[in-house]
């Protein structure tokens, strides 16, 4: 039980940190989408620090589990937690979206640890598909992860996915849905309603979960069930809010893609670190 409460604090402080970094990128960029990718830290601070078997010091190992960000707007999130993983400097992150540096708007191949170059949404199921699949075929034990935005599931091209994964029984792939209820122009219950979410997965035979997507435990015990599943792909249903941790950008549609200024990110770095 010791044990457990120390691993599940260090998740936390992971977690707090990698907040604190997307603030500052957003910040000093003026730009960027901080409420897609405050609401999915957990999610990469339990794949990245508990889950997926990875190496900083070998990216490209041929046996390394693969993290799609199908999202691909919420970089900040991504740079943040390679950073943290030791993929990259810290002191790089501040160069979001500024001419000659990797860490542009959407995630760039030049950095290491990022798999997929994310930008029209509704296609990174189906890379991550491709790279399942071709880990069947060649024998390899590495798994799969998927995040995709609720929002995104709008597009024909991720149900297209959804049909297919199944059919080739890609029980090495667990796609997350990022459930946060905003997309870009509002509420998704207003755009495209998408209840209920869970069955339509379900329908097109996917394994389905459902989780808070800030209890650490309920997150990782879902993605050992996913590695436990056998001739089916999974999929976790995350709830999640938009903008997480800082109150006047949560559930506000807003903060989509809007950065908040220096002065006020200072004052909120300030108070998340306790100083």
């Amino acid at each position: 039980m010791e044990q457990a409460e120390i691993h599940y604090g260090k998740l936390l402080e992971r977690a707090v940190k990698i907040r604190t970094h997307i603030l500052e990128m957003v910040a000093e960029a003026r730009s960027g989408h901080p409420g897609g990718s405050l609401s999915a830290v957990e999610i990469l601070v339990s794949l990245y620090f508990h889950k997926m078997r990875h190496d900083p010091k070998h990216p490209d190992d041929p046996n390394r589990d693969r993290f799609v960000l199908s999202k691909g707007h919420a970089a900040p999130v991504l740079y943040a937690t390679l950073a943290e993983a030791g993929y990259i400097p810290t002191s790089e992150l501040k160069t979001l979206r500024k001419l000659g540096s990797r860490l542009q708007g959407h995630p760039d191949l030049r950095v290491p640890g990022v798999e997929f170059p994310g930008g029209s949404l509704g296609i990174g199921l189906s890379a991550a598909i491709g790279m399942a699949l071709a880990g069947k075929i060649d024998k390899r034990n590495y798994r799969v992860y998927a995040l995709l935005g609720d929002g995104e599931l709008n597009e024909g091209e991720t149900w297209e996915a959804a049909m297919s994964a199944p059919k080739f029984k890609l029980d090495n792939l667990t796609a997350i849905v990022d459930r946060n209820g905003i997309q870009q122009d509002g509420l998704t219950e207003q755009i495209m309603p998408q209840e209920p979410l869970g069955y339509k997965w379900k329908a097109f035979n996917w394994h389905v979960l459902e989780v808070d997507g800030y209890d650490f435990r309920q997150v990782i015990d879902a993605l050992d069930k996913a590695e436990s599943m056998r001739n089916r792909p999974t999929v976790i249903i995350a709830h999640t809010v938009k903008g997480k941790g800082v109150p006047f950008m949560e559930w506000d549609p807003a903060y989509h893609g809007k950065a908040p200024d220096k002065d006020t990110v200072r004052k909120l770095v300030e108070t998340m670190r306790g100083e």
